[in-house]
């Protein structure tokens, strides 16, 4: 039986937590003292000792842990996971029921009413990410009613929870069939080449489907693409299928230009007529400028940090300085898709440092498009932070 401990809530939370906010803080909890062991059910009350919530301590970069449930009987067992995977799987209907996509996320965190815990779906094999080592105690637990509530081909996991914050690499495979990597899977049609046993990384991020696809469909035609940040390169991939005349991918690591060709190989496209070049996207920027080139459409999807031998990156402080090199190589009437993953400021201050680049540089634009996060990626109304996605189509004029 896992530990019980009761910790005190301040007044200045009590009424956000008793609201249903779900993230236990360490500015929200009197004192910390008893949170000791990972994974120990904690009791929220307020300074009066009244019951406000029950969850678990799991130490991560956002928190102390999670609120689980406002019912103070309540158990947090395998029927109280499955119960809540069977709802979120559910609610995922449309996703599962549809050939052309098979690769979405079933459960969401929070959103879906267990903080720190994610589960990815990639045509039959399942991919749980755990981001403490606190709801990793809740393992067997997880995998039994994941095996009760879906009928996996396998299951495999992520550990996002070391201490010097550093991906855990062992064995990702936990039960069922091994998959056969590459395992193609589909997003609105366009394959994509995965892995659940390489590392932190799978090869694509499914949060920006919805924004692949609109590339795919209303942007790329015709158009000459920069693809920054690129990774795998899938929304070259997806501004190629989608008509694009070039596609230039730019990342700086080694292994991005192999992913990426794969990518391209695995949709039929020669990707000898693209650019794939492993350098600095910022000395790639200077390249540009110097050479005079310019392109319809730019897509900026930085990491919300990064570190290379001549410049740190953070996006909350250079975001702006990023949009303003962006638009020096972008044609008149162009497009930069602007996109951020960071959790540390809204989309209000996002559009702030997008604005500002422009007025710095005497510019104009209008925002065509937005988006937040795609529906399978449920957050919660209590937690604003939960929707991290931030994307714009800025036009310019």
């Amino acid at each position: 039986m896992e530990q019980e401990v009761t910790v005190k809530i301040n007044d200045k939370m009590a009424g956000a937590y008793a609201k249903g906010y779900p993230l236990i803080t360490k500015e929200a909890v009197e004192s910390s003292e008893a949170l000791k062991t990972e994974g120990a059910i904690v009791h929220l009350t307020d300074k009066r000792g009244r019951f406000l919530a029950k969850g678990y301590y799991g130490k991560q970069n956002k928190g102390l842990g999670w609120v689980l449930t406002r019912d103070a009987e309540e158990a947090i067992d395998q029927s109280f996971i499955e119960r809540i995977l069977a709802a979120a799987v559910q609610r995922r209907k449309t996703y599962f029921d549809d050939p052309e996509t098979t690769a979405f996320r079933v459960f969401n965190g929070e959103g879906d009413g267990f903080g720190g815990l994610t589960i990815d779906y990639f045509d039959g094999f399942y991919m749980i990410s755990w981001y403490s080592e606190g709801i990793y105690t809740f393992k067997e637990l997880v995998v039994a009613a994941l095996e009760q509530v879906v009928n996996a081909k396998g299951i495999y996991e992520k550990k996002r929870f070391d201490t010097k914050g550093q991906y855990i690499d062992d064995d990702d495979f936990v039960t069922g069939q091994r998959g056969e990597f590459p395992l193609i899977v589909k997003e609105n049609g366009v394959n994509f080449a995965v892995y659940l046993n390489d590392g932190a990384m799978t090869g694509i991020f499914l949060d920006q489907r919805d924004v692949r696809n609109t590339i795919k469909e209303k942007y790329a035609k015709g158009k000459t693409v920069l693809n920054t940040f690129s990774y795998t390169g899938a929304f070259s991939v997806a501004a190629a299928l989608g008509g694009a005349v070039k596609t230039t991918s730019v990342d700086l690591a080694k292994r991005s230009s192999s992913k990426t060709i794969e990518q391209f190989s695995v949709n039929g496209i020669d990707y000898e007529s693209q650019d794939i070049l492993v350098m600095d996207v910022f000395n790639y920027f200077k390249y540009a400028k110097r050479k005079e080139l310019a392109f319809d459409l730019v897509i900026l999807d930085p990491p919300s940090f990064a570190r290379s031998k001549k410049y740190t990156f953070s996006t909350s402080k250079d975001y702006t300085d990023l949009m303003k090199q962006a638009i020096a190589i972008t044609e008149k009437n162009g497009v930069i898709v602007a996109s951020t993953n960071s959790a540390s400021f809204d989309m209000k201050k996002f559009k702030g440092f997008i604005d500002k680049a422009f007025k710095d540089l005497g510019k104009k634009y209008s925002i065509v498009e937005e988006f937040t996060l795609p529906s399978d990626f449920r957050v919660q109304k209590e937690f604003k932070a939960g929707d991290y996605l931030k994307v714009l189509f800025v036009k310019l004029k």
